[in-house]
Formats: structure tokens, C-alpha cells, sequence
């Protein structure tokens, strides 16, 4: 019961270290991100993809309400996996960043600027009284000097590159399938393959074009892009869409 009592005491503050070196308001909001539905990505030779499960509850539900895909510069996107209301404000802030950079160095932001200016904004939620962290992770994409980048944010403000990850639920093992099936030679159409096959394979439900949302940013015109229900179709015919049943 002492042991218990401590650890609530050290959790009603986001300043607080527990004894073991741990903030335990991060640890919660990591938890927030695991109850999100999941988001992937993928970065290939030829540009970034961006997948994310998007199925709605309820009948009732306009599926356009629901965001995890954001364009945020003309070459860059963002997926989001936890809570929407924080994803949003990030979002905005990335947003806002990009634009400043444009007026005041008259250039795109770099993706691991952007990622960091978001992770530093992150940050500061954890060492501030009266508030609490970002429930929410991040997966930023983009091209940067006509190269595929590919970066995650954490609850606690880290940044990390990676070269096909994913947030949310079932991470570990959507993780698991990337290690096996990745291939560093893969072409955009092989990345936009192996997003959709990791949300089939580890899913417990079949993939549909209108439970999956997909962008891509590929190196010719480092455009962000997000492919329609007629063009995800086409992608799911090649793959095994059969998920894993309850």
C-alpha cells in the first residue's frame, strides 16, 4: 500500500521524478498513444508513404471528420496516432512553422527542422506545472534536399528517424512486419504495398478503401498527395486484405 500511495504522489505532477528517474505522466501519455488506432509509414527510394486506419465507429459518423493524414507544407505530411484534440494543436503549430520559415528564409523548412521545432513545442509539456503532455505521436514525412526523411515524435519531446515505423495500436507488432518485409531498394508502389499489407496482416478486420487513409510525397515533385477511395482500391487488389479475426 506505501509503495502505491508513492507512485500517486509522484504522478500528480508532471514536474515530479519518481525516485527511479521516472515522470510518470509521460509514461501515461505513451498509454494514450497505444489506445489510438494505428498509423504507418514507409520511406522508399522514390519518396515517403504515409498510411492510417481510419474506420469509423458508427454509421452515424461523417468519415470526412475523421483526420490522421495532415498536409502540412507542400512537401511534407504528418500521421497522427492518440488523441485527435492534441494532434490537432501540433498539427497547427507545424503548420505555422512551416509558414514562417517560407516569409522568413523564402525556402521550405527542412523535415528534421520541422520535427524538431515540433519535439522542442512537446518538450516543454513535460517541465511545466499545470500542465500536462501531449497525448498524441507523430509520424512527420517529407523530402528534404531530394532526400525520403522519415521521423517519429514521442510523448516526452524525443525525435527519431526511422525507415518504416508506426504509432498506435498493435505497434509492436506492425514493427515486427516491417523488420521482416522491409527492403531498403523498395520503389513508392513497393512502400505503398507493404503500409497496406502491415494494416491487413495485423488488423482484426478486413482493409477497406474507406477504413484506410494514404498519402505519399514522392522525390520527382515532392509533392504531398493523398490518393483517393478509387486509387486505394487499386492498391488493396494486390494485397491479402483478409485481417486477423478476433
Amino acid at each position: 500500500m506505501q509503495g502505491n500511495s508513492q507512485q500517486q504522489a509522484y504522478d500528480r505532477g508532471i514536474t515530479i521524478f519518481s525516485p527511479d528517474g521516472r515522470l510518470y505522466q509521460v509514461e501515461y501519455a505513451r498509454e494514450a498513444v497505444k489506445r489510438g488506432t494505428a498509423s504507418v509509414g514507409v520511406r522508399t527510394t522514390d519518396g515517403v508513404v504515409l498510411a492510417a486506419d481510419t474506420r469509423v465507429r458508427s454509421p452515424l459518423l461523417e468519415r470526412s471528420s475523421v483526420e490522421k493524414l495532415h498536409k502540412i507544407d507542400d512537401h511534407v505530411g504528418i500521421a497522427s496516432a492518440g488523441h485527435v484534440a492534441d494532434a490537432r494543436q501540433l498539427i497547427d503549430f507545424a503548420r505555422r512553422d512551416a509558414q514562417v520559415n517560407q516569409l522568413r528564409y523564402d525556402e521550405p523548412i527542412d523535415v528534421e527542422s520541422l520535427t524538431k521545432d515540433i519535439t522542442d513545442q512537446i518538450q516543454q509539456y513535460t517541465q511545466t506545472g499545470g500542465a500536462r503532455p501531449f497525448g498524441v505521436a507523430l509520424i512527420v514525412g517529407g523530402i528534404q534536399n531530394g532526400e525520403p526523411r522519415l521521423f517519429e515524435t514521442d510523448p516526452s519531446g524525443t525525435p527519431y528517424e526511422w525507415q518504416a515505423l508506426a504509432v498506435g495500436g498493435n505497434r509492436e507488432d506492425l514493427l515486427s512486419y516491417f523488420e521482416d518485409e522491409y527492403r531498403e531498394d523498395l520503389d513508392l508502389d513497393g512502400g505503398i504495398d507493404l503500409a497496406l499489407s502491415a494494416l491487413a496482416e495485423v488488423g482484426d478486420k478486413e482493409v477497406t478503401p474507406e477504413g484506410v487513409a494514404l498519402g505519399t510525397i514522392d522525390v520527382e515533385t515532392e509533392q504531398y498527395r493523398q490518393h483517393t477511395d478509387e486509387e486505394i482500391e487499386t492498391y488493396l487488389e494486390d494485397v491479402d486484405t483478409e485481417g486477423e479475426e478476433e
